[in-house]
């Protein structure tokens, strides 16, 4: 792919997106961002890239863009993202994360889509199973509707592929975290941690706290997306996991986050033990990602360590307070 052609970023002004397209900028890609800022931000929003305020279930709406602008790329990071309000409002999740998928791939296919790059999950897609750290042939049972919703959009994209010809990647994300995360919702445990901790909250820890997960930087997440561009295909299509295969539990997560506030940043007043609730509807028990196939195929690897990363999103809360 060349730099003169157009990229897409859907989602571009949210957590994950907004890092794809601050990296893709600084290489000197062409990038517009397609947002309903529903969970983005506009502080998020890169200046050199052209924003389009649009909700990607607007099928209208979608193919004027489209048929504007002809992205080559089209980078897919809008999306209804919690596990638990999937289980609450599957409509809304499926509505967002099946048509608003449908609209872009129809209108990319009149103009002129070539690659098309797919944020799944590593987590939600496999359900619970005995193969950890979890490879991409393990069978997908997911325990969710978003789990679902991301499982029926990678069986679309096998479609458009086979039908017309788009090439896909698909990134299965384990828990992706860093810089910029909403620490107010019920996902992204980190953050919400860290914002807790340095507002002198405790944080609530879901059932037992033995819930284990594979947390990645969202720096390393943005380093793939990168790759994406230009990996080399299979038959039009790859499939990728995004993780560390290491394993942290809750319990171990906030014990190292409360250890780097005393220890490392020195925060006084620290909320030593957290409140307790039941576990959740939707939620697996264990989630790791074996990524041996993104080290071979595009030669990527986390390069920050959990520590390193919670470090670095501590440092970004504490700067946005002050």
């Amino acid at each position: 792919m060349t730099k003169n052609n157009t990229i897409l970023v859907t989602g571009g002004a949210g957590f994950i997106g907004s890092h794809i397209v601050d990296t893709y900028i600084d290489l000197g890609y062409k990038v517009i961002i397609a947002d309903n800022l529903y969970s983005g931000k506009k502080s998020n929003l890169n200046s050199k890239a052209k924003f389009i305020n649009i909700d990607i279930r607007n099928n209208k709406a979608v193919e004027k863009l489209i048929a504007t602008h002809k992205p080559t790329i089209i980078n897919h990071h809008a999306a209804q993202k919690s596990v638990t309000h999937s289980v609450d409002e599957p409509a809304e999740d499926l509505s967002i994360n099946g048509l608003g998928l449908i609209n872009l791939l129809e209108s990319g296919r009149r103009h002129g889509l070539k690659r098309f790059i797919f944020a799944s999950t590593g987590g939600a897609i496999y359900g619970d199973t005995d193969r950890i750290p979890t490879p991409e042939d393990n069978p997908t049972l997911p325990a969710s509707p978003y789990g679902i919703t991301k499982m029926l959009g990678e069986h679309y994209l096998r479609y458009y592929c086979d039908t017309y010809g788009i090439e896909h990647v698909i990134l299965r994300y384990s828990n992706v975290f860093g810089p910029r995360q909403d620490p107010y919702g019920e996902a992204g445990v980190i953050a919400i941690f860290v914002k807790k901790i340095i507002g002198h909250e405790a944080p609530t820890i879901f059932g037992d706290g033995l819930n284990s997960r594979d947390y990645v930087y969202v720096g390393d997440v943005a380093r793939a997306n990168v790759s994406a561009l230009t990996a080399p295909l299979v038959d039009s299509a790859l499939t990728l996991n995004i993780g560390t295969g290491t394993e942290t539990d809750v319990n171990t997560l906030y014990s190292m986050v409360t250890d780097l506030a005393i220890n490392h940043f020195r925060l006084e007043q620290i909320p030593l033990k957290a409140k307790s609730a039941p576990g959740r509807a939707g939620e697996q028990r264990r989630s790791c990602l074996n990524n041996a196939k993104a080290q071979q195929i595009i030669g990527w690897q986390p390069s920050i360590s959990l520590t390193e990363g919670i470090i670095l999103t501590t440092e970004y809360f504490l700067n946005e307070k002050n």
